[in-house]
């Protein structure tokens, strides 16, 4: 698995404070379904963030109201942050007009983030829709992390096009269906599996829920191989329901943690 200078899986009293500061966008990248990837310049927040963090940013100077929006990336060494939303309400329609040098209020990071323990190493890491961000922060972060020989598993659900290219994956996932190759290039790069589901008949993608996929892989283990497991969860209220359903039944438990997310359709507008 590839190592790199990303921040290590956090223990609360390594988190810092919340800041406010200017944020300068460095990008603004669309895709399919109204979304959007953004990156900040934000020094302060790139700092402090961990996996499960968010960020309240203001949009317009006409719009009093932040939007909280996951964190999906940082890079503590070049200072930035990236966040992905999708348009909904007014708001975050303003927020996809800002252009590269615009300067955004940012407030964060908030949020208690995940924790992984080493002596569950196998990770399962959920994400459906707007909880995807969250999920891709915590593989970065295990990647960098040297306490254990982390084995993440990063599945994707969205009934919209994915927010990124999805392509084959190059890593074999024992325990899912052949037919479901179809990845997230940016995981696959750094070593870490990753299979999408989709109920929209997207290529590569298993026809289900994301949960339905994790529920195969789980069935799929061995007693000593589930009980390395420790299950990482954010999405809508349904989804972490089902996760923590899917998690519970077996003969040696996986343990669940679940959050929110804080792109919440209700929090958007």
């Amino acid at each position: 698995m590839r190592r790199s200078s990303r921040p290590q899986v956090p223990h609360p009293a390594h988190r810092g404070s919340i800041c406010l500061e200017d944020g300068r966008v460095l990008a603004q990248t669309a895709f399919e379904g109204a979304q959007w990837v953004l990156r900040l310049q934000a020094p302060k927040c790139a700092a402090r963030a961990q996996p499960g963090s968010f960020v309240h940013l203001s949009c317009d100077d006409d719009i009093p109201m932040r939007r909280p929006l996951s964190i999906m990336r940082v890079a503590p060494a070049a200072g930035w942050i990236e966040v992905l939303y999708k348009v909904l309400g007014p708001g975050l329609a303003a927020l996809s007009r800002r252009r590269v040098g615009d300067v955004l209020s940012v407030l964060g990071p908030i949020g208690h983030g995940f924790i992984a323990h080493p002596e569950r190493p196998r990770t399962l890491l959920v994400g459906g829709g707007v909880g995807i961000p969250p999920m891709v922060f915590l593989a970065e972060a295990l990647c960098a992390d040297a306490r254990a020989a982390w084995k993440p598993l990063v599945l994707m659900g969205s009934e919209i096009p994915f927010p990124f290219r999805a392509r084959p994956s190059t890593i074999l996932v024992p325990g899912i269906p052949a037919g479901t190759i179809a990845c997230m290039p940016l995981l696959d790069g750094w070593g870490v599996p990753s299979r999408l589901a989709s109920r929209s008949g997207f290529p590569g993608c298993h026809d289900g829920f994301v949960t339905e996929l994790a529920d195969l892989w789980l069935g799929a283990l061995d007693s000593g191989a589930r009980a390395e497991v420790e299950v990482f969860a954010c999405g809508p209220t349904p989804m972490l329901e089902a996760t923590a359903k899917v998690a519970r039944p077996r003969p040696r438990r996986a343990t669940a943690t679940a959050c929110r997310s804080a792109c919440r359709a209700r929090a958007r507008r």
